[in-house]
């Protein structure tokens, strides 16, 4: 895309504009299109720099404006120079491409107020100039066709920025959002997207832009989070997409902009290309509203929590009514919600929902799993009925839709900028939020800048235990599940790696007894395996061996896998093999877990853990029985079993369990 580029002179000094539609710029300077709020749009003197420039160098010049004194006695000769001047490098860059430098230094034309109207004043070839009336009538002298096509564009810029409030979108999603939602703005929507901007509720830039930041890359919201910077580094200027935050990587000839050298994004380019001449259109930041603090006997009574949920969610609404001052920079300030497995989190969530939604913002629930937010949906829409809920995920009927309360997928993400003023961000430890920085970037621009980030886990990252341990980071505990029972201790069971029995044909002796006692006491079996490639010889083993039980499998490759996961549920299937696909987000009462090749390095303490945490999940069956099978111990079984033992340990010092329960 190009568009045009220009400077106006106010009262308070020149400032420099981008421009989708000139024609609404000369009307809004002139005073034409203030409007009834309040709106001051008068300028003395415009500039016209270029009418066709490639939207990157476009955005850089307005973004790397300096007002200057000087300024008002430039003729086109030093606004040319200037412009050359700052672009060098964009023009070298392009020209070592092959490309022509992308710019005419016969496009710019200075524009000076006299008596009723504006008079652009244009420097010609041959010296003379050429003047032309560039706002035709003045405001005094609108037609009654002029002055209904000024209101008719001042209604759409009230419904444009409403259908863009907390969005980030390239143009292409613009334009399909238009379409459905609001099709009498799709004809001429240039216009009235620019009138939006003009009024300050809507940011116009591209998608790729060059920073200037440190050489290991990391940016302020990655370092609060999991990636502190160490020591001082040296700057260099990298090309970044502004919608998913990662270095682009690719260029490639553009017919939009004309440049040889057009960067682009490969990381989102599921999303659509995010280019350096791709309009992005976001919406304005707002401040956050402030919630009052709840009292946890009340959120307690009205969500039917347990004394462990009603005390952390006592300190989350603390959290969200405190005032907090922040630096620049800093972004949303953070609160962990540290709950055990089965500890009911979603019941939790619903207290701080209301709070935020009684104070009149707006709630953003983030979760890694298509799967998870199915499953949310239909008790959020439930537990808040008057709320439109926004339900977001990859083919989604409801993308467009707007409403107060939103759950969605995280890579819908990428899709808002400061939009919530809480964001609560489910299981950050879990595939694909965890160690994936493009999503923690989308994270921190969905949050409105002084908003409050809530994150859920049972196994948050190490470093933000460390954080909540030493004070550094607001937290609450709820080391027990909603039914007041200790978590089940994991037992280990030696025997063969999986490889060696599936070559030899038969099951270990012990891994069958152990196996018999479960199904005897009709206990439903998770049976979790490192490796996709193990799922169907166990299938054929165990059936082999159990003959009267029903034995499925299932993984991330297997297209039936929510069929057979209600069939697991209803006690249809007795035996399950699976891999990490459902160590997470899925309650089957009376369940026991196995989990062979325990020691494989692709199990780690968080995702032993969380296995482990199927099992003792239901109040009528709180004992469950959880086997870590393998050769030999390792670090992360280790660590798991003292992860659990350590939360059946706060739980009963706080007297949430009683003390003849065994740890």
């Amino acid at each position: 895309m190009k568009v045009a580029v220009y400077a106006v002179k106010e009262n308070r000094g020149w400032s420099l504009w981008i421009s989708l539609n000139l024609a609404v710029d000369r009307l809004w300077w002139s005073g034409a299109l203030g409007g009834s709020k309040g709106w001051n749009s008068r300028a003395v003197s415009m500039v016209i720099l270029a009418t066709s420039l490639p939207l990157g160098w476009a955005v850089k010049l307005r973004d790397s404006f300096k007002s200057r004194t000087s300024m008002q006695a430039w003729g086109n000769m030093e606004w040319r120079d200037y412009i050359a001047r700052e672009l060098a490098p964009e023009v070298q860059e392009e020209m070592a491409t092959g490309g022509r430098g992308g710019w005419s230094h016969n496009e710019g034309s200075l524009c000076q107020p006299v008596l009723n109207g504006w008079t652009s004043i244009e420097l010609m070839e041959d010296g003379h100039e050429r003047q032309e009336n560039i706002f035709g009538a003045t405001l005094d002298h609108l037609s009654h066709q002029e002055d209904l096509e000024r209101l008719n564009l001042a209604l759409a810029a009230e419904q444009l920025a409403g259908a863009l409030a907390g969005r980030s979108l390239l143009q292409p999603e613009l334009e399909a959002m238009l379409a459905e939602q609001l099709p009498n703005l799709s004809g001429d929507w240039r216009s009235t997207a620019q009138l939006v901007h003009l009024q300050g509720r809507l940011v116009l830039t591209a998608g790729i832009l060059a920073t200037t930041e440190r050489k290991d890359g990391a940016t302020a919201w990655l370092s609060r989070v999991a990636m502190p910077w160490r020591g001082f580094a040296k700057r260099r200027v990298l090309p970044r997409c502004q919608r998913c935050g990662s270095v682009a990587t690719g260029h490639t000839a553009c017919a939009a902009c004309g440049l040889m050298g057009c960067a682009y994004c490969e990381a989102c380019l599921a999303l659509g290309r995010s280019r350096a001449c791709a309009l992005l259109l976001r919406s304005a930041a707002l401040p956050a509203v402030r919630c009052t603090a709840g009292s946890a006997p009340t959120a307690a009574r009205r969500w039917g929590l347990s004394a462990a949920q009603a005390g952390a969610v006592s300190a989350a609404l603390g959290f969200l009514a405190e005032p907090r001052q922040r630096s620049a920079g800093q972004g949303p300030e953070r609160f962990l919600l540290w709950a055990v497995t089965g500890a009911g989190k979603t019941e939790m969530v619903f207290p701080l929902l209301e709070a935020v939604l009684a104070a009149g913002g707006r709630a953003l629930i983030a979760t890694p799993r298509r799967d998870v937010v199915l499953e949310l949906a239909p008790r959020l829409a439930k537990a808040f009925p008057a709320e439109t809920l926004a339900v977001l995920y990859g083919g989604s009927p409801d993308r467009w839709v707007s409403g107060r309360l939103t759950l969605a997928t995280t890579h819908q993400l990428l899709r808002f900028n400061q939009g919530f003023d809480l964001v609560i961000i489910d299981e950050l430890d879990a595939y694909p939020y965890h160690n994936d920085p493009m999503l923690a970037y989308a994270a921190g621009q969905a949050s409105k800048k002084d908003g409050s980030f809530l994150f859920l886990s049972a196994t948050p990252p190490k470093e933000m235990q460390r954080e909540a341990n030493s004070g550094r980071l607001p937290h609450a505990k709820v080391p027990v599940r909603f039914h007041g029972q200790p978590l089940p201790v994991p037992l280990h069971l030696t025997i063969i790696p999986v490889r060696i029995f599936l070559k030899r044909g038969t099951l270990p002796k012990s891994l069958t007894q152990v196996l018999r006692r479960s199904l005897a006491r009709e206990a439903q079996i998770f049976l979790f395996v490192s490796r996709i490639a193990h799922i169907a010889g166990l299938i054929k083993l165990l059936r082999q061996s159990f003959p009267e039980v029903a034995i499925e499998g299932t993984s991330s490759q297997d297209p039936a896998r929510a069929e057979k996961v209600a069939a697991f549920r209803s006690r249809i299937i007795s035996l399950l093999v699976t891999t990490t696909i459902l160590e997470r987000g899925v309650t089957v009462p009376r369940s026991d877990v196995f989990i062979l090749d325990a020691d494989s390095g692709l199990f780690d303490e968080a995702s032993l853990v969380q296995m482990a945490g199927r099992a003792g999940r239901s109040k009528d069956d709180p004992a469950g029985t959880v086997v870590f099978a393998s050769p030999q111990w390792s670090r992360s079984q280790r660590g798991a079993i003292s992860h659990i033992r350590a939360m059946n340990g706060n739980a009963q010092r706080n007297g949430y369990i009683s003390r003849k329960s065994s740890l």
